[in-house]
């Protein structure tokens, strides 16, 4: 009797560490499938291809930098504000006025600015016309046909609609005609417009003529610069209000440290995470950095500031 007794104790000793051991790989489960989830909206600045391309090596950064499942969410421009104020996702990468229309109105608090190309987290907006045109200052475009980009655009739309009114020309009244371009990679059609002639001049972010040109599309001898602006802040990520200030922080913390050499896999593959966003690095402005665009966007009546 005694050796059954002895043989049913170890067999409800190992049944109780087996049924332990289980406990513990089930609860660790259920907390892997609690991890936080999270979504990004990422502005589509040529097509929602390429931002899901760029950006999902970001993506996968951040989220194995914050323990957070965030999602890749390319957003149109026009419907940005929209699916914001719906809580479509609780961070935002964003061209700097799209940020100023959110902060306004929606209380978005402003993280951290991308840097690229020459002015780093600033770019410009100019106005340009083909060599050879005859039009070689800004007071010639008057009766001339514009292009501009995407409406929304601070360099590419913004900018140059400031500068006209700046030197007393009125876009309404004084270009003969003046259209954006439907359709994705807006701010190459803008460039292209000029340069096959279809129009006379043309609103085109710096970075765009930098880099066409960097990419051997164009070259610097191809245009005349009329005018350009002041340089203003780039690219800018944001979170919502009701994101935790902690989670905000170490999303801020990760984006400024992030170096050219960091990684994350990819369907089996390294890849570099600046490199994909064709970014080259982030850097904390304020809020008053932006001032110079909502000065802009006054002046010209935009959003959010327009009065009807």
């Amino acid at each position: 009797m005694k050796f059954y007794r002895a043989r049913f104790c170890k067999s409800v000793s190992l049944f109780a560490l087996v049924f332990s051991a289980l406990l513990l790989v089930l609860c660790g489960c259920d907390q892997a499938q609690q991890r936080p989830k999270m979504r990004i909206g990422y502005m589509n600045c040529n097509s929602e291809a390429e931002t899901l391309e760029r950006f999902r090596p970001l993506t996968r950064y951040l989220s194995e930098k914050l323990g957070v499942d965030f999602e890749t969410v390319p957003v149109d421009t026009q419907d940005f504000e929209e699916r914001f104020a719906k809580g479509e996702f609780d961070f935002t990468h964003s061209n700097s006025l799209v940020y100023i229309i959110l902060r306004e109105n929606h209380a978005l608090e402003l993280l951290a600015t991308e840097k690229r190309g020459q002015y780093g987290s600033r770019t410009a907006g100019a106005i340009i016309s083909r060599k050879g045109s005859g039009i070689e200052k800004l007071e010639d475009i008057r009766g001339k046909r514009m292009l501009f980009g995407p409406q929304l655009a601070p360099t590419g739309y913004l900018a140059q609609y400031d500068l006209m009114l700046a030197a007393g020309i009125d876009p309404e009244l004084e270009l003969s005609y003046y259209a954006i371009p439907s359709g994705s990679f807006k701010h190459e059609k803008v460039v292209y417009g000029v340069y096959f002639g279809e129009f006379d001049v043309a609103a085109a972010p710096a970075l765009d003529l930098e880099v066409m040109t960097h990419e051997g599309k164009i070259t610097a001898d191809d245009f005349n610069i009329l005018a350009q602006s002041p340089v203003i802040p780039y690219c800018t990520f944001g979170a919502s209000a009701g994101v935790n200030a902690e989670l905000r922080e170490k999303f801020r913390k990760a984006l400024l440290e992030l170096k050219p050499e960091d990684t994350v896999e990819i369907e089996g593959e390294r890849i570099r995470v600046l490199k994909s966003a064709w970014v080259d690095g982030f850097e904390q402005l304020l809020d008053s950095d932006y001032d110079p665009i909502r000065g802009m966007a006054r002046r010209a009546n935009m959003p959010p500031y327009q009065e009807f």
